[in-house]
């Protein structure tokens, strides 16, 4: 794990099972990249009008000389009724992050080639 990982619940009570997977999401984006100093997860209940509820997540990861943040507000388009579904969509995103972040620093970005001079 993350030297630092922090979860916290907004306006919903904490649940085991929830933390349990957010902690397995956590535990493979480690495995993409092995450099995580420190994981911020924020779980956010927001009640809308139809008495349904949408969740939000925050992610902050930390990473040596850099910072990735991932926010999912599926309140407006796309709410997610399902706190799973939107803990995967958002570590989803957060993954494909890590993924580009580290194709840059290996210098692994496509270069479009100049076009021929004549």
């Amino acid at each position: 794990m993350p030297t630092d990982v922090q979860i916290t619940f907004h306006n919903l009570a904490p649940s085991a099972a929830a933390e349990a997977e957010i902690r397995e999401r956590i535990a493979k984006l480690e495995e993409r990249h092995g450099r995580i100093t420190s994981c911020r997860v924020a779980v956010e209940a927001a009640r809308r009008r139809t008495r349904s509820t949408a969740f939000q997540v925050h992610i902050d990861v930390n990473l040596p000389g850099r910072e990735l943040v991932v926010s999912h507000d599926h309140a407006d388009r796309h709410p997610a009724d399902d706190l799973y579904v939107a803990i995967r969509q958002a570590f989803d995103a957060m993954g494909r992050q890590i993924t580009r972040t580290a194709h840059r620093r290996r210098g692994e970005v496509k270069r479009h080639e100049a076009p021929p001079r004549e």
